[in-house]
This record gives C-alpha cells, sequence and structure tokens, in this order.
C-alpha cells in the first residue's frame, strides 16, 4: 500500500506553515492532493510525489550521488513504492542506491519526521520508457549520521555511477542550500541529540512502573513492557516539556516528583532509524489501578527480580538493574498481602484459575452450554464450556480434561487441538448483589472484562483454549452434554455468532469473545 493521502497532505501543510512562500509554487502540489490519481504513481501527470535523503555527516557535508541516466548531482532518492511514509520512502531509497542502513541514521531535532525542503522540478519525456514529460514534487527528510565516522558507501550499479560528500555552501540544489545554511545559524551542526524522552518511575522502594503497550503493528515496542514517554515535536522547547506533554497524554493524573535526567539510551524506530532516548529518572507512590490511562494496556509496579519473566522493550531490564544499582531503596516495597479466607466477605472465592474451551465445527458455528440454575457462575446462562483448575491439573491438562469427556461420548465426534497452549487470556473482575445482574462490560486489548454485582467479591483469570470439532454429524452436542455433567452444563448447543451475540440469555462478554476470534 502506498502511504496514505491524508499523511501527505498533512507533511505539505505543516511545511508550508513554516514556508508560507512557498505555497503559490506548490498548488500543483495541493492540486494533485485531491486529483483521483495516486500521487506516488509515476503514471500521475502532470505530477507525481518523490522522495530524497538528505544525509548529513559529522563535518556538516551532504552526500550526492552521480544517476547515471541523467549525470545530474543530487542526494538520493527516487519514486514511492510500497512504503509506509513518504520518510520510510527516502530511507529506502538510501540503502538501495548508497547502501546506508536505516540504523546509522537518527532524526535532526529541527526537523524530525518533516521535510526540510519540498522541490519541485520537471522532468523530460523518455520516449523509451514510454513516459511523458512530467513534473516531480520532491520531498527531502534530513538525517544525521550516527557514527564518528562517515559509513561506508555501496552504490547501486544500475543507477550510480559515483558519490560526493558536499558542504552545505556547495549543495547543488538552491532550495537545499538555503534552507541548510540557515538552519546551520540556527545550530544544525551534525552532532546526534536525543529525539524522545521516557521516565524511570520508582517508588523509592525497589518498584518500578512498568507500561503495557497494544499489540498493534506500526508502533514501538507492540505488545510489551515499556517506559512511558514518546517523541518530541518541533513544537516542544526541551526534552522534559516533551516527556510532561507524553505523561499528560498518557497518565494525565500521574504526577512525578524529583524529576531528573538520568542516561542517554538508543532504540530502533518502526522504520528501523536509530533513536536516542533522553532517559529521565522520577519518583511516584500511588496505586496504578487508579490511573486513567489514555494509551497502552496497563500499568503495574515490579521489582527488578521479576525482570527476566516479562516481556520488555529491548535494553530496559539491563537500564533498571542499573537504575536500581545507583539508587539504593529507602525500605522493602509494599506486601500485596491477599486476605486469608476467614478474613475474606462471606461468599468470596479468591484467585480462581479455570479454562474455557471454545468448539467449532466445519459449519463455524459455536458450541455453548447453558448453565445449571444453581452454577455459582452464570447460572441459567449459555456459555462456554468451563471449569476450575486446581492446583495439580495444568491448563493443557484441564482441557485434555474435555477432549477426554468429548471423545468417551463417541458418535463419531473428534477434536483437533492443539489443547497446548491458550488462545486468549480473559480476566473476570466479578461482583455482585443479585445473580446474574450485569453492571458493565468492557474489552481492552482483545481481553473481556465484565463486572456483574453481588456482596461477594470474585476475581478468576480464565484461558480459553481454542480446539475444532469436526465430523459431528449434530449428534455430539447432547452426546457431551451427558459427558460433562461435572461442569454444570444442562444443555449444550451449536449456534451462528449472530444467534449467540444476539441471544439474551448470554454470559456478558461471551458473544464479544466469538465474533472477536
Amino acid at each position: 500500500m502506498p502511504p496514505a493521502r491524508s499523511g501527505i497532505r498533512n507533511l505539505t501543510e505543516k511545511y508550508l506553515e513554516r514556508h508560507p512562500a512557498e505555497r503559490e509554487q506548490l498548488n500543483p502540489l495541493l492540486a494533485a492532493l485531491e486529483a483521483d490519481a495516486e500521487p506516488t504513481s509515476r503514471a500521475a501527470l502532470p505530477g507525481h510525489v518523490t522522495c530524497s535523503a538528505v544525509v548529513i555527516d559529522r563535518a556538516r557535508r551532504v552526500l550526492h550521488i552521480v544517476h547515471k541516466a541523467s549525470g545530474t548531482l543530487l542526494p538520493p532518492g527516487g519514486d514511492v513504492e510500497d512504503d509506509r511514509t513518504l520518510l520510510a520512502a527516502a530511507l529506502r531509497e538510501v540503502c538501495e542506491e548508497a547502501g546506508i542502513r536505516p540504523r546509522d541514521l537518527c532524526l535532526i531535532p529541527q526537523f524530525l519526521g518533516a521535510p526540510i525542503d519540498v522541490d519541485v522540478h520537471d522532468i523530460d519525456a523518455n520516449p523509451a520508457k514510454g513516459e511523458l514529460a512530467h513534473r516531480h514534487f520532491d520531498f527531502r527528510f534530513a538525517f544525521y549520521t550516527t557514527a564518528e565516522q562517515t559509513p561506508p558507501l555501496v552504490l547501486q550499479d544500475e543507477e550510480v555511477s559515483g558519490a560526493q560528500w558536499l558542504p552545505f555552501a556547495d549543495v547543488r540544489s538552491p532550495t537545499l542550500r538555503t534552507k541548510l545554511l540557515k538552519a546551520e545559524a540556527d545550530g544544525l551542526d551534525g552532532q546526534p541529540e536525543p529525539v524522545n524522552a521516557s521516565a524511570v518511575i520508582h517508588d523509592g522502594r525497589g518498584r518500578y512502573l512498568l507500561h503495557l503497550r497494544d499489540q498493534r503493528e506500526g508502533i514501538w515496542s507492540p505488545g510489551v513492557f515499556a517506559l512511558l514517554g514518546g517523541g518530541r515535536t518541533l513544537d516542544d522547547p526541551c526534552l522534559e516539556a516533551t516527556l510532561l506533554r507524553e505523561l499528560a497524554e498518557e497518565v494525565p493524573s500521574l504526577e512525578l516528583t524529583g524529576l531528573t535526567p538520568y542516561a542517554v539510551e538508543e532504540a530502533t524506530s518502526v522504520d528501523g532509524l536509530a533513536v536516542p532516548v533522553q532517559v529521565y529518572s522520577g519518583r511516584w507512590q500511588g496505586d496504578p489501578d487508579t490511573i486513567d490511562l489514555q494509551e497502552g494496556v496497563l500499568l503495574r509496579w515490579f521489582t527488578v527480580d521479576v525482570l527476566d519473566r516479562l516481556g520488555l522493550s529491548p535494553g530496559l531490564g539491563d537500564l533498571i538493574r542499573r537504575h536500581a544499582a545507583d539508587h539504593s531503596p529507602a525500605g522493602s516495597p509494599p506486601h500485596g498481602r491477599r486476605p486469608l479466607r476467614h478474613e475474606a466477605p462471606e461468599g468470596t472465592e479468591l484467585h480462581i484459575v479455570g479454562v474455557h474451551l471454545y468448539l467449532q465445527d466445519e459449519h463455524g458455528r459455536t458450541l455453548l452450554g447453558l448453565r445449571h440454575p444453581d452454577s455459582a457462575y452464570a447460572g441459567n446462562q449459555w456459555h462456554f464450556l468451563a471449569g476450575h483448575s486446581s492446583s495439580s491439573c495444568s491448563l493443557s491438562g484441564f482441557a485434555g480434561r474435555f477432549a477426554r469427556c468429548a471423545a468417551s461420548a463417541g458418535q463419531g465426534g473428534r477434536l483437533s487441538g492443539p489443547f497446548d497452549r491458550p488462545a486468549v487470556q480473559v480476566l473476570h473482575s466479578l461482583q455482585w448483589d443479585s445473580p446474574g445482574r450485569v453492571v458493565s462490560r468492557r474489552s481492552v486489548a482483545g481481553c473481556t472484562f465484565a463486572m456483574l454485582s453481588r456482596p461477594a467479591l470474585r476475581r478468576c483469570k480464565a484461558r480459553l483454549l481454542a480446539g475444532r470439532l469436526a465430523g459431528s454429524r449434530g449428534r455430539f452436542p447432547a452426546a457431551l452434554t451427558r459427558a460433562v455433567r461435572d461442569v454444570s452444563l444442562t444443555d449444550a448447543r451449536w449456534g451462528a455468532d449472530q444467534a449467540v451475540t444476539a441471544g439474551s440469555n448470554t454470559e456478558a462478554g461471551i458473544g464479544g469473545a466469538i465474533t472477536d476470534r
């Protein structure tokens, strides 16, 4: 997929806010963005979008390559292909034409992900390629080289015949040269510096606050624990302002004390760029569950001894251990003591771990069981086949128990797994004051959270194990009902997704789990 048209339009408008005198020159670009043709396609007439990489080394020189076809000396660049963004297209071009990898480059604070220049130039017709005369709207993105030494070049033989590093004053493009010289007067010096800020948040007693990020494509460190923070914008006056803005956006009610710079770490962006990160240290002693989290899945306190058991962003474990060695705790971490049974409210079941078995036949129907009216959980409601796991029974073994019940029922039905790992984790926080009265339900990162009301508080972590039922010939549900009386079923039936989710007697969260599977 080419870069989104809306993203290109936004880049253009932001560029024109900084360079309003160029609006007339870029009016044809704005028109191209409103036309039906794909603006990055080489077939788009009278012009299309291209991208270039302005690579600046420590000596404040700009890489130029000699294009064989035209003999011109220009920064590496070319047409947009299946690139996520225009910036990604520029990185791909400099890698293809000059052999400089994204990890050898970093963004420049003065420009970040915005183009330093948008140049409009005419391209002659090329009958050999069947191309008419047209225009290029060239978005030029600036990068610093990360190493002290200029990276070695590996030139593309098919299109490139040579390369030169030129001082700002000798840059061949007049518009780019003007902008580089102006930026040099404002501090463009070729020296990489942090463009992101994050915070090591600790409570002074050995605990560290970590943020579980969303499992989404196109974001940094998806699905793992990381520090709070984010990227600098052109409106941020300094990196501390960047961090405070990010915290206000992500965790608006969290206020740190003793915020000080701690270290500069290096991360890798979604596009593969090196990203210097200014890490701050700050203290907070609150309850993460009281925070109005706006991004990500959850916040949790962790001690250093459990870091090896967590999925962490690269280098985070070492950073926290180093911080812990530099900051001796003032006391022991508070104990998350569990109430004893005689201390808990009447009817409370502590930390129940259970299994849900998801069964689907060749017609796409899902098997649900009607729970017994006297069942302690979801009585008289349709539910996945489910039960509690004892301390001596593993989750996979529990699923096997269902499978054996199914096999013993015969009737031509067979289960195909595997049942060795959970497909979905579901956390139910159950509190009810009258049987079956649903108060609220919400879904976060694919997990269903259901709230019911009654004097007793019950929390259970349930894992949904996936399997498929084949060859049942319609007789398996009744046989399974006879075989699994011990899980409080009074009936079992196949139902299509629409019927399940539309049913008024389905336990909260089951319909959503089925349609989201």
